[in-house]
């Protein structure tokens, strides 16, 4: 054992025992938090225009700041990104994190120096109950790789913007920096071929331990290193013995995984989101992800049955229970007040509490960490019919994630009245404005992840026949036109032209 492992166990023992202090104190540590965070909110334009001064309580709370997305925010985002200071927070923020809009572009989610420590800490603490579980802290003898964003960032009216794994890789610590890959050089390459490339290079020669990213940009790396050795991962890697993931469903890949692996490992999954770090996995043995009560977020919970009624429930962490499916609402250091990140959890346990992601509270497609949204199929397919005599009775769109053969895609069912000349010429134009609209599903298809959609007829009548094959024919029932499983794509194949 070398000292560097030695070391971690009693690290992580100390680690635990402090997560350990709050986890015991749910509701009094997220009612610290809430004091903290509204004390400090009355010295920003947000908390005079909202009378921060006169709030006492959470009912004060909830009566003064209605919850709100990004575009509820974005005034005051935008006073920010223009280089003013105490907006939603004192000061100015030190980052932007960049991710993609909703109706309007891009948004910038602040990160402060206050709430940026959380996300290091947090991620630094997963693997830590980790050691303190297994008792085995081998892995850090060896190569770590985080499959992750370039960390050049721009300048922002001075403040640095770019995208969180980007902005994160400036923070690994000192004691892991001679252990980290890939290369800063290589994470500093954009194009997403090349780089996996030169990652496989890198890190062949190594004794690689911990592997960490997107499941499906890390299914891509395995495959190209299966490609250029003929071995399974376990082979090339016979060290590597756990994956850290998050922001997706791993669940469709996991099979796929332990086959290129060729054996069975430990996950760690995480809840990151440019807006706060909101779980990580804490134990193999029970299910969720222990909520972060003590990261400057003071969580609000909305029943998802009652999210679009008028006057829904909203309640604090002492009032949830287990078994219903919740609307997860931030408070942060950041400055984001009454934030609907717009994540469904549901909490498996209440001692502690920990969570499980259960999806969005509308639908979206995000198989692969694409975050497609609603309103960019709808755009997408208006920019492929605008100017032609093309009409679409119904569609919907669901992911392709274990193909036949080829690379997976994004599968669009479609119904028409008038249907084009060529669909693989309409698929296209889909395609390009998908791209132009959505960076992440940009970068799967340049990735190579992805290949470009397919469209796949519906007969004439088709979805009303489904609708009915489902017992929900009738003018309240509406199909989704996306969602992130299968489940309305499978039964559609019975409904296809032949």
């Amino acid at each position: 054992m070398s000292l560097k492992s030695f070391l971690a166990i009693p690290f992580a023992k100390r680690a635990v025992k402090q997560v350990n202090k709050w986890a015991s104190k749910p509701v009094e540590t997220q009612e610290k938090v809430f004091q903290y965070l509204v004390a400090e909110g009355c010295k920003t334009a947000f908390g005079k225009d909202h009378d921060f001064v006169s709030i006492n309580s959470y009912e004060d709370f909830k009566a003064r700041v209605a919850v709100n997305d990004y575009e509820g925010l974005r005034p005051y985002v935008d006073r920010m990104v223009a280089g003013e200071e105490n907006i939603l927070w004192k000061g100015k923020p030190i980052y932007f994190a960049k991710t993609s809009g909703t109706t309007s572009g891009a948004k910038y989610i602040p990160i402060t120096k206050e709430s940026m420590p959380t996300h290091i800490k947090s991620a630094r603490n997963a693997l830590l109950f980790y050691i303190n579980e297994t008792k085995d802290a081998s892995f850090v003898n060896g190569k770590m790789i985080f499959l992750q964003g370039s960390p050049v960032l721009t300048d922002k009216n001075g403040i640095k913007l770019g995208r969180l794994s980007g902005i994160v890789a400036h923070y690994v610590p000192g004691y892991l920096l001679k252990n980290r890959l890939p290369s800063w050089e290589t994470n500093c390459i954009e194009d997403w071929d090349t780089k996996v490339d030169k990652i496989v290079d890198e890190t062949l020669p190594e004794n690689m331990s911990v592997i960490s990213g997107i499941p499906s940009w890390v299914q891509m790396y395995f495959e190209k290193l299966i490609d250029k050795t003929g071995k399974t991962i376990s082979e090339i890697f016979p060290n590597f013995n756990f994956f850290i993931y998050g922001g997706v469903n791993f669940e469709p890949y996991k099979n796929k995984f332990e086959a290129l692996i060729g054996k069975k490992i430990d996950y760690i999954e995480l809840y990151p989101a440019s807006e706060g770090f909101i779980a990580f996995q804490d134990s193999q043995k029970e299910k969720g992800m222990l909520l972060q009560l003590d990261s400057g977020i003071f969580y609000e919970f909305i029943p998802a049955t009652e999210f679009f009624d008028e006057n829904p429930t909203r309640i604090s962490l002492k009032d949830v229970q287990l078994g219903v499916n919740y609307v997860i609402i931030l408070n942060t250091t950041a400055g984001l007040w009454g934030y609907n990140i717009g994540d469904t959890v549901e909490f498996t346990s209440l001692s502690p509490y920990r969570i499980k992601v259960t999806g969005r509270i509308k639908h979206f497609i995000s198989a692969f960490g694409e975050h497609v949204i609603g309103k960019e199929v709808e755009k997408a397919l208006n920019d492929a019919i605008v100017g032609t005599t093309i009409n679409v009775s119904e569609f919907t769109v669901a992911p392709q994630v274990n193909p036949e053969s080829g690379l997976p895609y994004h599968e669009w069912f479609i119904e028409f009245e008038n249907e084009p000349d060529n669909l693989e010429e309409m698929a296209a134009k889909i395609d390009t404005s998908m791209q132009q609209q959505n960076i992440y599903y940009q970068d799967l298809i340049e990735g190579k992840v992805l290949r470009p959609l397919l469209i796949r007829k519906v007969k004439k009548g088709g979805f009303h026949e489904y609708m009915k094959s489902i017992g929900k024919f009738g003018g309240q029932n509406k199909i989704p036109q996306l969602s992130d499983n299968r489940k309305i794509a499978d039964v559609l194949e019975e409904f296809l032209v032949e």
